[in-house]
């Protein structure tokens, strides 16, 4: 028994090291002259240690780099995209999961057959829909394609149709109407799921750069992610250090996000473990 423990100990070291090796190297590169970074000898650490890519992107120079409009681009659409998924999907659960509306089964399994397309296949369609309503490069085309997800909807009819019905029925006899039971009574029972289900959305859409990269032009209008992609393949295409510099700069956030709520997340993992 105690060998199958030294086992797993070794395997989630060796995973770990696996998972965290780029990411560090990634660190360390950003640390990096350009000359050191492109050097045929590999150095995990910096020989000569600098500051300057670092300082081209946040001071500038000759290429022009709107670090904070890109940051403040990709918190507002962040959040505010998580903000729009949990509301719509929270209602959409609470009317599959407790109340009694028509086709209930054939919408819900419609929502769990929407998990096996792929998103891309609706890329075209939208980026159409938002050019026809003269929506490109603005946040409305960077927040509304992720209102809603059937991810979402799934996890939280999950949660409430285990929630007790003893409990809803005590309110409804205390004077609660529907939306007061899913505002007073489901909503504040749900922090751990919704909190992990806010924790997916924000580093979902915090870190995709496809939608973003093709349906913004304007660079004031990038998020972070689609401004590494942009200056990946423009001013920084031989400037590696600045280019990894602004790597870590875009990872940095959702290290953070994850940090504080990583104890709501655990512990929805741990209850969803205990029910099942």
């Amino acid at each position: 028994m105690k060998s199958f423990k030294i086992f797993y100990v070794l395997l989630a070291s060796i995973l770990g090291i696996i998972f965290i090796l780029p990411m560090l190297w990634m660190f360390s590169n950003s640390f990096k002259t350009d000359v050191e970074v492109m050097s045929p000898v590999f150095h995990l650490f910096p020989q000569e240690f600098t500051m300057d890519n670092f300082h081209t992107i946040f001071v500038g120079g000759a290429v022009e780099v709107p670090i904070f409009r890109w940051i403040f681009n990709s918190f507002f659409v962040g959040f505010a995209a998580t903000l729009l998924v949990i509301v719509v999907d929270a209602m959409a659960a609470y009317a599959l999961a407790k109340l009694d509306i028509p086709l209930k089964r054939t919408l819900f399994a419609l929502f769990i057959g929407s998990l096996m397309v792929p998103g891309i296949i609706s890329f075209l369609p939208q980026y159409l829909n938002f050019s026809n309503f003269n929506l490109i490069n603005t946040y409305y085309v960077l927040i509304l394609p992720y209102s809603g997800g059937a991810l979402g909807v799934f996890l939280l009819i999950q949660f409430f149709q285990s929630f007790p019905n003893e409990i809803i029925e005590a309110a409804r006899i205390d004077g609660a109407n529907k939306w007061q039971v899913f505002i007073s009574v489901l909503m504040p029972s749900s922090v751990s799921i919704v909190t992990t289900l806010a924790i997916f959305t924000f580093m979902s859409v915090f870190n995709d750069y496809v939608w973003p990269f093709f349906t913004v032009t304007d660079l004031q209008m990038r998020t972070l992610t689609a401004g590494v992609a942009v200056m990946a393949t423009g001013s920084f295409v031989q400037s590696y250090g600045k280019l990894m510099a602004l790597a870590t700069l875009s990872t940095i956030p959702t290290l953070i996000i994850f940090i504080i709520g990583q104890r709501q997340f655990i512990q929805s993992i741990t209850a969803t473990g205990v029910k099942q």
